[in-house]
Protein backbone atom coordinates (compact mmCIF):
# COMPACT_ATOMS: atom_id res chain seq x y z
CA UNK A 1 0.00 0.00 0.00
CA UNK A 2 1.28 3.56 -1.00
CA UNK A 3 2.16 5.99 1.79
CA UNK A 4 -0.26 8.43 0.80
CA UNK A 5 -2.96 6.19 2.01
CA UNK A 6 -2.03 7.06 5.25
CA UNK A 7 -4.36 9.82 6.55
CA UNK A 8 -2.87 13.48 8.07
CA UNK A 9 -2.95 13.48 11.61
CA UNK A 10 -2.66 16.08 14.45
CA UNK A 11 -2.05 15.88 18.24
CA UNK A 12 -4.94 17.01 20.47
CA UNK A 13 -7.23 16.87 23.56
CA UNK A 14 -10.17 14.61 23.71
CA UNK A 15 -13.19 14.53 26.16
CA UNK A 16 -16.49 12.62 26.20
CA UNK A 17 -19.51 14.60 26.30
CA UNK A 18 -19.42 15.26 30.60
CA UNK A 19 -16.00 16.98 29.97
CA UNK A 20 -14.59 15.53 33.15
CA UNK A 21 -11.46 13.42 32.00
CA UNK A 22 -9.78 15.28 28.91
CA UNK A 23 -6.73 13.49 27.35
CA UNK A 24 -3.95 14.07 24.64
CA UNK A 25 -4.05 11.80 21.81
CA UNK A 26 -3.23 11.65 18.09
CA UNK A 27 -6.06 12.36 16.12
CA UNK A 28 -6.35 10.77 12.51
CA UNK A 29 -9.07 11.11 10.29
CA UNK A 30 -9.09 8.73 7.01
CA UNK A 31 -12.09 8.89 4.49
CA UNK A 32 -11.32 6.22 2.87
CA UNK A 33 -11.45 2.41 3.86
CA UNK A 34 -7.88 2.03 2.91
CA UNK A 35 -6.90 4.93 4.73
CA UNK A 36 -8.54 3.53 7.67
CA UNK A 37 -6.99 0.33 7.68
CA UNK A 38 -3.02 2.17 7.24
CA UNK A 39 -4.15 3.96 10.63
CA UNK A 40 -4.84 1.04 12.14
CA UNK A 41 -1.51 -0.55 11.04
CA UNK A 42 0.04 2.87 12.30
CA UNK A 43 -1.62 3.06 15.67
CA UNK A 44 1.75 2.17 17.82
CA UNK A 45 2.40 1.14 21.30
CA UNK A 46 -0.63 2.74 22.86
CA UNK A 47 -3.02 1.30 20.24
CA UNK A 48 -6.21 2.97 19.06
CA UNK A 49 -10.21 3.68 18.75
CA UNK A 50 -12.33 4.47 16.52
CA UNK A 51 -14.27 8.23 17.83
CA UNK A 52 -17.65 9.05 16.20
CA UNK A 53 -19.53 12.40 16.82
CA UNK A 54 -18.08 12.65 20.60
CA UNK A 55 -21.37 11.83 22.23
CA UNK A 56 -20.05 9.19 24.12
CA UNK A 57 -20.27 11.22 28.17
CA UNK A 58 -17.50 9.56 29.71
CA UNK A 59 -14.12 7.98 28.22
CA UNK A 60 -15.00 5.16 26.06
CA UNK A 61 -13.86 7.27 23.05
CA UNK A 62 -10.36 8.77 24.19
CA UNK A 63 -6.98 6.95 24.19
CA UNK A 64 -4.61 8.42 26.45
CA UNK A 65 -1.25 9.09 24.34
CA UNK A 66 -2.43 7.04 21.60
CA UNK A 67 -4.53 7.65 18.08
CA UNK A 68 -8.00 8.21 18.08
CA UNK A 69 -9.90 7.80 14.98
CA UNK A 70 -12.05 9.86 13.76
CA UNK A 71 -14.96 8.19 11.35
CA UNK A 72 -16.71 10.67 10.55
CA UNK A 73 -15.03 11.54 7.09
CA UNK A 74 -16.68 8.18 6.23
CA UNK A 75 -20.08 9.34 5.56
CA UNK A 76 -21.43 8.00 2.43
CA UNK A 77 -25.22 5.94 1.94
CA UNK A 78 -24.57 3.60 -0.57
CA UNK A 79 -27.81 1.94 -1.46
CA UNK A 80 -31.95 2.35 0.16
CA UNK A 81 -33.55 0.05 -0.57
CA UNK A 82 -36.88 2.25 -0.61
CA UNK A 83 -39.49 -1.05 -0.49
CA UNK A 84 -37.90 -3.22 1.68
CA UNK A 85 -36.89 -0.50 3.83
CA UNK A 86 -33.27 -0.94 4.71
CA UNK A 87 -30.24 1.42 4.17
CA UNK A 88 -26.64 0.39 3.66
CA UNK A 89 -24.13 3.37 4.68
CA UNK A 90 -20.94 4.26 5.77
CA UNK A 91 -20.56 4.33 9.83
CA UNK A 92 -19.75 8.18 9.83
CA UNK A 93 -23.02 8.45 8.65
CA UNK A 94 -24.78 10.36 11.43
CA UNK A 95 -28.58 9.75 12.70
CA UNK A 96 -29.34 13.27 12.05
CA UNK A 97 -28.33 12.75 8.11
CA UNK A 98 -30.58 9.61 8.32
CA UNK A 99 -33.31 11.17 8.66
CA UNK A 100 -32.67 14.04 6.46
CA UNK A 101 -32.94 11.29 3.81
CA UNK A 102 -34.97 8.73 4.49
CA UNK A 103 -38.30 10.63 6.28
CA UNK A 104 -39.02 11.99 2.51
CA UNK A 105 -39.00 8.48 1.64
CA UNK A 106 -41.22 7.24 4.21
CA UNK A 107 -38.58 5.76 6.80
CA UNK A 108 -37.34 6.46 10.21
CA UNK A 109 -34.39 5.05 11.93
CA UNK A 110 -35.32 1.95 13.99
CA UNK A 111 -33.66 3.35 16.96
CA UNK A 112 -32.82 6.88 18.40
CA UNK A 113 -31.30 8.24 21.75
CA UNK A 114 -31.61 11.52 22.96
CA UNK A 115 -29.30 13.11 20.43
CA UNK A 116 -29.89 12.59 16.98
CA UNK A 117 -26.04 13.27 16.34
CA UNK A 118 -24.88 10.00 16.71
CA UNK A 119 -22.98 8.06 14.19
CA UNK A 120 -24.07 4.38 12.94
CA UNK A 121 -20.89 2.90 13.86
CA UNK A 122 -21.36 4.49 17.50
CA UNK A 123 -24.94 3.46 18.17
CA UNK A 124 -23.96 -0.11 16.90
CA UNK A 125 -20.50 0.15 19.40
CA UNK A 126 -22.47 1.34 22.25
CA UNK A 127 -25.68 -0.62 21.20
CA UNK A 128 -27.55 2.69 22.09
CA UNK A 129 -31.26 2.14 22.92
CA UNK A 130 -34.49 4.93 23.24
CA UNK A 131 -37.28 5.43 23.74
CA UNK A 132 -38.98 2.43 22.38
CA UNK A 133 -36.55 -0.30 23.91
CA UNK A 134 -40.20 -2.02 25.55
CA UNK A 135 -41.36 -2.56 22.13
CA UNK A 136 -37.75 -2.20 19.25
CA UNK A 137 -34.50 -2.89 21.55
CA UNK A 138 -31.68 -1.36 20.67
CA UNK A 139 -29.87 -0.30 17.68
CA UNK A 140 -27.61 -3.79 16.85
CA UNK A 141 -31.26 -5.72 16.50
CA UNK A 142 -32.09 -4.16 13.48
CA UNK A 143 -28.14 -4.31 12.00
CA UNK A 144 -28.27 -7.73 9.86
CA UNK A 145 -24.27 -7.11 8.74
CA UNK A 146 -21.40 -4.82 9.04
CA UNK A 147 -18.10 -4.52 7.80
CA UNK A 148 -15.74 -4.66 10.33
CA UNK A 149 -11.61 -3.81 10.16
CA UNK A 150 -9.92 -5.76 12.69
CA UNK A 151 -6.50 -5.30 14.46
CA UNK A 152 -4.66 -7.24 11.40
CA UNK A 153 -5.72 -4.95 8.78
CA UNK A 154 -8.32 -7.32 7.63
CA UNK A 155 -12.37 -6.35 6.62
CA UNK A 156 -14.58 -9.28 7.94
CA UNK A 157 -18.35 -9.33 6.78
CA UNK A 158 -19.76 -9.91 10.27
CA UNK A 159 -23.15 -11.14 10.45
CA UNK A 160 -25.90 -10.95 13.08
CA UNK A 161 -26.02 -13.93 15.13
CA UNK A 162 -22.44 -14.67 15.51
CA UNK A 163 -19.70 -14.25 18.21
CA UNK A 164 -17.82 -11.26 17.03
CA UNK A 165 -20.94 -10.12 15.93
CA UNK A 166 -22.26 -10.10 20.04
CA UNK A 167 -19.16 -8.83 20.92
CA UNK A 168 -18.81 -6.18 18.55
CA UNK A 169 -22.69 -4.66 19.24
CA UNK A 170 -21.73 -2.85 22.43
CA UNK A 171 -18.39 -3.45 22.14
CA UNK A 172 -17.36 0.01 22.46
CA UNK A 173 -15.00 -0.10 19.15
CA UNK A 174 -12.80 -2.75 21.03
CA UNK A 175 -13.43 -5.63 18.69
CA UNK A 176 -12.06 -2.93 15.42
CA UNK A 177 -13.38 -0.44 13.73
CA UNK A 178 -16.73 -0.32 12.41
CA UNK A 179 -16.83 0.39 8.23
CA UNK A 180 -20.37 0.49 7.53
CA UNK A 181 -23.25 -1.45 8.13
CA UNK A 182 -26.56 -2.34 6.74
CA UNK A 183 -29.81 -1.19 8.69
CA UNK A 184 -32.85 -2.02 8.75
CA UNK A 185 -35.24 1.12 8.86
CA UNK A 186 -39.19 1.41 10.24
CA UNK A 187 -42.01 2.40 7.81
CA UNK A 188 -43.74 6.05 8.96
CA UNK A 189 -46.50 8.32 7.71
CA UNK A 190 -45.22 11.63 8.86
CA UNK A 191 -42.60 13.50 10.04
CA UNK A 192 -44.53 13.79 13.17
CA UNK A 193 -45.38 12.58 16.66
CA UNK A 194 -48.93 12.26 18.17
CA UNK A 195 -48.10 12.98 21.60
CA UNK A 196 -49.67 12.11 25.28
CA UNK A 197 -48.60 13.68 28.47
CA UNK A 198 -49.64 13.28 32.13
CA UNK A 199 -48.43 13.94 35.25
CA UNK A 200 -47.58 11.14 38.43
CA UNK A 201 -47.57 11.85 41.66
CA UNK A 202 -44.82 10.18 43.13
CA UNK A 203 -42.31 7.02 42.66
CA UNK A 204 -44.96 4.80 42.76
CA UNK A 205 -47.81 6.24 40.44
CA UNK A 206 -44.76 7.03 37.97
CA UNK A 207 -44.19 2.96 37.83
CA UNK A 208 -48.04 2.17 38.28
CA UNK A 209 -48.92 4.01 34.96
CA UNK A 210 -45.84 2.90 32.64
CA UNK A 211 -46.21 -0.97 34.11
CA UNK A 212 -50.22 -0.50 32.74
CA UNK A 213 -50.38 1.41 29.83
CA UNK A 214 -46.44 1.14 28.50
CA UNK A 215 -47.48 -1.64 25.56
CA UNK A 216 -50.13 0.84 24.30
CA UNK A 217 -47.22 3.22 22.39
CA UNK A 218 -44.15 2.56 20.62
CA UNK A 219 -42.22 5.77 22.87
CA UNK A 220 -42.24 6.36 26.00
CA UNK A 221 -39.93 8.31 28.83
CA UNK A 222 -40.77 9.71 31.98
CA UNK A 223 -39.05 12.59 33.23
CA UNK A 224 -38.38 12.61 36.88
CA UNK A 225 -37.28 14.67 39.46
CA UNK A 226 -35.10 13.46 41.65
CA UNK A 227 -34.84 16.92 44.32
CA UNK A 228 -38.30 15.99 45.05
CA UNK A 229 -38.95 14.45 48.80
CA UNK A 230 -41.56 12.97 51.68
CA UNK A 231 -44.92 12.28 49.31
CA UNK A 232 -43.54 13.98 46.40
CA UNK A 233 -40.50 11.92 46.26
CA UNK A 234 -40.28 10.62 42.21
CA UNK A 235 -42.80 12.80 41.01
CA UNK A 236 -42.28 12.89 37.22
CA UNK A 237 -43.26 13.82 33.53
CA UNK A 238 -44.50 10.79 31.79
CA UNK A 239 -44.33 11.43 27.64
CA UNK A 240 -45.30 9.01 25.32
CA UNK A 241 -45.83 8.82 21.85
CA UNK A 242 -46.40 7.00 18.23
CA UNK A 243 -45.42 8.51 14.80
CA UNK A 244 -48.50 10.19 13.79
CA UNK A 245 -50.85 9.09 10.65
CA UNK A 246 -51.53 11.44 7.98
CA UNK A 247 -54.94 11.70 9.06
CA UNK A 248 -54.17 13.02 11.97
CA UNK A 249 -52.49 16.26 10.37
CA UNK A 250 -54.01 19.23 10.05
CA UNK A 251 -54.59 20.52 6.48
CA UNK A 252 -51.23 22.81 6.58
CA UNK A 253 -49.18 20.18 8.02
CA UNK A 254 -50.62 17.96 5.44
CA UNK A 255 -48.86 20.05 2.67
CA UNK A 256 -45.51 18.52 3.15
CA UNK A 257 -45.89 15.56 5.62
CA UNK A 258 -42.94 14.32 5.51
CA UNK A 259 -40.44 17.54 5.92
CA UNK A 260 -38.41 17.03 8.60
CA UNK A 261 -38.11 20.32 10.37
CA UNK A 262 -35.84 21.41 13.31
CA UNK A 263 -34.94 24.26 15.12
CA UNK A 264 -32.04 26.09 16.42
CA UNK A 265 -30.79 28.32 19.61
CA UNK A 266 -28.24 29.99 20.22
CA UNK A 267 -25.11 28.00 21.04
CA UNK A 268 -23.93 27.77 25.13
CA UNK A 269 -21.34 30.19 25.64
CA UNK A 270 -17.86 28.43 25.57
CA UNK A 271 -17.20 30.04 29.17
CA UNK A 272 -19.50 29.44 31.84
CA UNK A 273 -19.07 29.73 36.01
CA UNK A 274 -18.96 26.82 37.84
CA UNK A 275 -21.77 26.18 40.51
CA UNK A 276 -24.63 27.47 37.77
CA UNK A 277 -26.32 24.35 37.80
CA UNK A 278 -26.77 23.63 42.08
CA UNK A 279 -29.26 22.45 44.48
CA UNK A 280 -31.00 25.94 44.42
CA UNK A 281 -31.21 26.16 40.90
CA UNK A 282 -32.17 22.90 39.88
CA UNK A 283 -34.62 22.94 42.43
CA UNK A 284 -36.29 25.84 40.78
CA UNK A 285 -35.87 24.63 37.59
CA UNK A 286 -37.42 21.45 38.22
CA UNK A 287 -40.69 23.01 40.44
CA UNK A 288 -41.15 25.11 37.54
CA UNK A 289 -41.01 21.79 34.62
CA UNK A 290 -43.25 19.76 36.84
CA UNK A 291 -45.79 22.53 37.67
CA UNK A 292 -46.19 23.66 33.61
CA UNK A 293 -46.84 19.94 32.44
CA UNK A 294 -50.23 19.45 31.55
CA UNK A 295 -52.25 16.84 34.53
CA UNK A 296 -53.06 15.19 31.07
CA UNK A 297 -53.53 16.20 27.39
CA UNK A 298 -53.35 13.72 24.23
CA UNK A 299 -52.63 13.89 20.84
CA UNK A 300 -50.24 16.72 20.74
CA UNK A 301 -48.54 16.88 17.68
CA UNK A 302 -44.80 17.63 17.93
CA UNK A 303 -41.98 17.71 15.23
CA UNK A 304 -40.04 14.46 15.51
CA UNK A 305 -36.67 16.77 16.67
CA UNK A 306 -38.98 18.30 19.95
CA UNK A 307 -39.80 14.46 20.29
CA UNK A 308 -36.67 12.84 20.87
CA UNK A 309 -33.93 15.28 20.67
CA UNK A 310 -34.84 18.54 22.27
CA UNK A 311 -31.10 19.36 23.53
CA UNK A 312 -29.94 19.10 20.01
CA UNK A 313 -31.82 22.21 19.54
CA UNK A 314 -29.19 24.21 21.96
CA UNK A 315 -25.36 23.55 20.73
CA UNK A 316 -22.99 22.68 23.50
CA UNK A 317 -25.51 22.29 25.83
CA UNK A 318 -23.09 20.44 27.59
CA UNK A 319 -20.82 23.53 28.58
CA UNK A 320 -23.67 24.65 30.91
CA UNK A 321 -22.52 22.49 33.75
CA UNK A 322 -19.12 24.76 33.75
CA UNK A 323 -15.26 23.82 33.13
CA UNK A 324 -15.72 21.05 35.78
CA UNK A 325 -17.98 19.25 33.28
CA UNK A 326 -20.87 16.44 34.41
CA UNK A 327 -21.28 13.34 35.43
CA UNK A 328 -24.18 11.03 33.03
CA UNK A 329 -24.93 7.94 35.40
CA UNK A 330 -27.46 5.68 34.01
CA UNK A 331 -27.90 1.97 35.31
CA UNK A 332 -30.92 -0.78 35.20
CA UNK A 333 -32.40 -3.43 37.21
CA UNK A 334 -34.46 -5.86 36.28
CA UNK A 335 -37.97 -6.52 36.80
CA UNK A 336 -38.91 -7.93 40.45
CA UNK A 337 -36.22 -5.57 42.02
CA UNK A 338 -38.43 -2.64 41.84
CA UNK A 339 -37.41 -2.04 46.02
CA UNK A 340 -34.13 -1.72 44.35
CA UNK A 341 -34.98 1.13 42.19
CA UNK A 342 -37.18 2.89 45.26
CA UNK A 343 -34.62 2.66 47.44
CA UNK A 344 -32.08 4.26 45.04
CA UNK A 345 -34.42 7.19 44.38
CA UNK A 346 -35.01 7.58 47.64
CA UNK A 347 -30.88 8.23 48.29
CA UNK A 348 -30.78 10.33 45.38
CA UNK A 349 -33.23 12.77 46.88
CA UNK A 350 -31.75 12.45 49.99
CA UNK A 351 -28.49 13.49 48.78
CA UNK A 352 -29.60 16.43 47.21
CA UNK A 353 -28.17 15.34 43.87
CA UNK A 354 -29.26 18.35 41.17
CA UNK A 355 -30.06 16.60 38.24
CA UNK A 356 -32.63 18.43 35.72
CA UNK A 357 -31.89 15.72 33.13
CA UNK A 358 -33.26 12.64 34.69
CA UNK A 359 -35.70 10.00 33.19
CA UNK A 360 -36.73 6.92 34.07
CA UNK A 361 -37.84 4.01 31.30
CA UNK A 362 -38.78 0.43 30.89
CA UNK A 363 -36.51 -2.09 28.82
CA UNK A 364 -37.91 -4.88 27.23
CA UNK A 365 -35.82 -8.25 25.60
CA UNK A 366 -32.04 -8.13 25.68
CA UNK A 367 -30.17 -8.27 23.09
CA UNK A 368 -27.44 -10.46 22.66
CA UNK A 369 -24.04 -8.30 22.56
CA UNK A 370 -22.05 -9.36 25.45
CA UNK A 371 -21.37 -5.92 26.74
CA UNK A 372 -24.98 -4.19 25.39
CA UNK A 373 -26.61 -2.45 28.77
CA UNK A 374 -30.10 -3.13 28.42
CA UNK A 375 -32.02 -6.13 30.28
CA UNK A 376 -35.64 -6.32 30.99
CA UNK A 377 -36.67 -4.28 33.67
CA UNK A 378 -35.93 -0.53 34.80
CA UNK A 379 -32.97 1.83 34.02
CA UNK A 380 -33.13 5.35 35.12
CA UNK A 381 -30.63 8.04 34.07
CA UNK A 382 -29.18 11.35 35.82
CA UNK A 383 -26.81 14.19 34.78
CA UNK A 384 -24.53 15.49 38.33
CA UNK A 385 -21.87 18.47 38.24
CA UNK A 386 -18.62 16.53 38.53
CA UNK A 387 -17.73 18.97 41.49
CA UNK A 388 -20.26 18.33 44.05
CA UNK A 389 -18.66 16.85 47.21
CA UNK A 390 -18.66 13.61 47.90
CA UNK A 391 -19.89 12.96 43.86
CA UNK A 392 -17.74 9.53 43.81
CA UNK A 393 -17.75 7.50 46.95
CA UNK A 394 -22.39 7.76 46.81
CA UNK A 395 -21.80 6.22 43.58
CA UNK A 396 -19.41 3.67 44.16
CA UNK A 397 -22.06 2.96 47.20
CA UNK A 398 -24.69 3.20 43.91
CA UNK A 399 -22.81 0.83 42.01
CA UNK A 400 -22.51 -2.10 45.12
CA UNK A 401 -26.25 -1.71 45.17
CA UNK A 402 -26.87 -2.16 41.92
CA UNK A 403 -24.38 -4.90 41.39
CA UNK A 404 -25.92 -6.52 43.95
CA UNK A 405 -29.43 -6.62 42.71
CA UNK A 406 -28.16 -8.17 39.22
CA UNK A 407 -28.15 -4.77 37.28
CA UNK A 408 -25.72 -2.87 35.31
CA UNK A 409 -24.74 0.37 34.36
CA UNK A 410 -23.73 1.90 30.69
CA UNK A 411 -20.21 1.81 29.58
CA UNK A 412 -21.14 4.49 27.10
CA UNK A 413 -22.05 6.87 29.76
CA UNK A 414 -19.49 5.78 32.52
CA UNK A 415 -16.69 7.82 33.50
CA UNK A 416 -15.83 6.52 36.81
CA UNK A 417 -16.52 2.62 37.59
CA UNK A 418 -14.66 0.40 39.60
CA UNK A 419 -13.45 -2.32 37.92
CA UNK A 420 -14.05 -5.32 40.12
CA UNK A 421 -17.71 -4.72 39.93
CA UNK A 422 -17.89 -4.86 36.06
CA UNK A 423 -18.04 -8.72 35.68
CA UNK A 424 -21.27 -9.31 38.00
CA UNK A 425 -22.71 -6.61 35.99
CA UNK A 426 -21.51 -8.50 32.35
CA UNK A 427 -21.81 -11.94 32.92
CA UNK A 428 -20.58 -12.27 29.14
CA UNK A 429 -17.50 -10.49 30.17
CA UNK A 430 -15.03 -13.28 30.13
CA UNK A 431 -15.99 -14.04 26.78
CA UNK A 432 -15.63 -10.82 25.89
CA UNK A 433 -11.89 -10.60 26.88
CA UNK A 434 -11.24 -14.02 25.57
CA UNK A 435 -12.63 -12.90 21.85
CA UNK A 436 -10.63 -9.95 22.23
CA UNK A 437 -7.44 -11.69 23.18
CA UNK A 438 -7.69 -14.02 20.29
CA UNK A 439 -8.75 -11.61 17.51
CA UNK A 440 -5.98 -8.69 18.55
CA UNK A 441 -3.11 -10.24 20.58
CA UNK A 442 -1.38 -7.18 20.39
CA UNK A 443 -3.85 -4.68 22.11
CA UNK A 444 -4.13 -2.32 18.97
CA UNK A 445 -7.40 -1.52 19.78
CA UNK A 446 -7.24 0.50 23.35
CA UNK A 447 -9.49 3.55 25.02
CA UNK A 448 -9.20 4.99 28.35
CA UNK A 449 -12.32 3.04 29.23
CA UNK A 450 -10.49 -0.17 28.32
CA UNK A 451 -7.48 0.53 30.40
CA UNK A 452 -9.52 1.75 33.33
CA UNK A 453 -11.74 -1.88 33.16
CA UNK A 454 -9.17 -4.21 32.34
CA UNK A 455 -11.60 -4.40 29.27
Amino acid sequence: MSADTVPDAEWGTVTGWGRTAPTGARLVRPRTYEEAAAAVRDCGARGGIPRGLGRAYGDAAQNAGGAVLDMTGLDRIHAIDADGGTVVCDAGVSLHRLMEVLLPLGWFVPVTPGTRYVTVGGAIGADIHGKNHHVSGSFARHVPSLELLTADGGIRTVDRGTPLFDATAGGMGLTGVILAATVRLQRVGTALMSVDTERATDLDDLMARLTATDHRYCYSVAWIDLLARGAATGRAVLTRGDHAPPDALDARARRDPAAFRTSRLPAAPAFLPDGLLNRTSVGLFNELWYRRAPRARRGQLQRISTFFHPLDGVPHWNRVYGRGGFVQYQFVVGHGREETLRRIVRRISAHRCPSFLAVLKRFGQADPGWLSFPVPGWTLALDVPAGLPGLGAFLDELDEEVAGAGGRVYLAKDSRLRPELLAAMYPRLDDFRALRAELDPRGVFRSDLSRRLAL
